[in-house]
């Protein structure tokens, strides 16, 4: 007697539903870039949409309670030259995103609580050092201000934002980066290149550990990691069939699991959940979302179901765990975009009876807390990234600054300024693999600094001289205002002078006599 047995998983019944038209954002000129981007990116907080804009490139933000059709001439955040390819919310402080754009220039901003009330055009921090567009930024997941950005000149620059210098520069990618993904501690970083070759690299060596041939074809692919250190990478076969494939990064060119969706022509974003190690697969242009359970069975990636929706989607976002609804058994959030305008808002939730909190769905997830400083990474150090419990919700903080303190000499004019830019220009930092690894130990804040030159010994002492003949002239002044104080405080103290005596006017028992010379008409 044969009989089949079904699969054990609580995420086999999970299903997807969107929310009511006024419950999404309507009336959004989503952005017509044909650059491979999600154009979205969301935190508890807010959703970030990138949107068409007149004369350079701007982005939308806006806090969740603000739903419905959006004004025409809602605020934007607007400071860029060119289109914006990219955006990416700072895990450790809700308020702060990071866009790249084609002006090669990547941008940090501080959104206040409440969103923006006018168009934002000055960011908190310029990041200038690729000389190709951007399109790609990645915040690091333990480490605290810590970005990495992608250029079109192939290179990757790793930022320490709190500073606004370039802590790493790594120059191993023969052609275009198109995507690149931390692993779970922030200690190695996997890319896909449009060699077709996918790479898992140690970003403070600079050195390549391994690399393989990911999808024989020629469009874009995507790589992540999973949280256990599997790769998980989309891409196209020889016969443009759209394909994802699941691998160990000791054997990278040896997928474990490779399987053939369709044959669309939209790149696949993986989106991937660590607390239940769900897959999500969205297409651009498609109408449908995949999701898929990665278990330590064969055939290790489990297919479980597709939300289907009528309309393509050009754009997606993923809300991080803090921002679902642990109420209802939610467990995933999607911000889709549509071609007309509209960004629906698909709820992934697993049925259950009971409206207690669901520990087997819920285990303790990414906190907003940072495990390490920048210079802590940079020295060689990792830890596990900071978790929180969702037993009772999550409630957002208060906003935190960001604060920039650039290491640079304050005492410059302009033109010295302009010669210091123009030698950043010239000198690139120093790439990872050519790094002395005698000094691995100290951290970048530790660098001794540079020479005294003979200009700024000149402008010191022009300061000091300044400085001194303005407190002589502070010093004068206070004196004649004590001098002044005296000489009022005396004059209210004193008696006032008795009035002036006046003599006494004459008597006169008769009338004034008129002139005999006078007209009958004067007086």
């Amino acid at each position: 007697m044969s009989f089949r047995v079904v699969r054990s998983s609580k995420f086999r019944h999970v299903y997807g539903q969107a929310l009511k038209r006024e419950q999404c954002y309507d009336n959004i000129r989503v952005s017509k870039s044909s650059w491979d981007s999600t154009f979205c990116a969301v935190n508890p907080k807010f959703l970030a949409i990138i949107v068409e804009s007149a004369g350079g490139g701007a982005f939308i933000v806006l806090p969740h309670n603000k739903v419905g059709r959006i004004p025409a001439d809602h605020p934007l955040v607007g400071g860029h030259k060119g289109p914006v390819l990219d955006i990416a919310w700072c895990p450790h402080n809700d308020n702060v995103i990071a866009s790249g754009s084609e002006d090669c220039v990547v941008k940090v901003w501080q959104i206040p609580d409440g969103g923006i009330s006018r168009t934002l055009t000055e960011p908190v921090v310029d990041l200038v050092y690729h000389q190709r567009r951007v399109g790609l930024v990645l915040w690091h997941p333990t480490a605290q201000n810590v970005l990495l950005t992608a250029g079109s000149d192939n290179q990757i620059a790793i930022w320490n934002v709190g500073t606004g210098e370039v802590l790493l520069s790594l120059d191993c990618h023969p052609d275009l980066i198109y995507s690149a993904c931390w692993n779970w501690t922030g200690s190695k970083l996997l890319t896909t290149c449009r060699d077709k070759k996918i790479r898992i690299i140690d970003p403070r060596k600079g050195e390549v550990e391994s690399e393989a041939i990911a999808h024989e074809g020629s469009k874009a692919s995507r790589a992540i990691f999973l949280k256990h250190g599997l790769v998980f990478t989309t891409g196209f076969s020889r016969m443009s069939e759209r394909q994802y494939t699941l691998r160990t990064p000791d054997a990278l060119g040896e997928p474990i699991v490779t399987v053939e969706i369709d044959t669309s022509n939209g790149v696949m974003f993986p989106l991937y959940d660590p607390d239940t190690n769900l897959i999500y697969l969205c297409g651009k242009g498609d109408s449908v979302i995949r999701y898929f359970e990665v278990t330590p069975e064969p055939p290790f990636v489990h297919y479980i179901n597709t939300f289907q929706t009528p309309d393509p989607q050009r754009g997606i976002g993923m809300m991080p765990k803090r921002g679902c609804d642990v109420a209802t058994c939610e467990i995933a959030k999607f911000y889709r975009l549509n071609n007309s305008g509209l960004c629906q808002v698909v709820s992934m939730t697993v049925p259950r009876k009971s409206e207690l909190f669901q520990e087997d769905l819920y285990p303790d997830t990414l906190s907003d807390e940072a495990s390490l400083t920048a210079d802590e990474w940079l020295a060689g150090e990792d830890a596990e990234p900071c978790t929180m419990s969702l037993k009772g919700g999550y409630v957002s903080g208060r906003a935190q600054q960001l604060t920039v303190n650039k290491r640079s000499n304050a005492l410059a004019t302009g033109k010295d300024r302009e010669k210091e830019r123009e030698k950043d220009k010239d000198r690139s930092p120093t790439p990872a693999h050519k790094r002395d690894d005698s000094h691995a130990g100290t951290p970048a804040s530790a660098t001794p600094p540079p020479a005294v030159t003979a200009a700024i010994e000149k402008q010191l002492s022009d300061l000091v001289e300044e400085i001194r003949k303005l407190k002589s002239v502070i010093v004068k002044q206070e004196n004649r205002i004590r001098a002044l104080e005296a000489a009022a405080k005396a004059a209210v103290l004193s008696p006032p002078p008795p009035p002036p005596e006046t003599s006494p006017l004459p008597e006169h028992n008769h009338e004034t006599p008129v002139p005999e010379t006078m007209a009958p008409d004067e007086v």
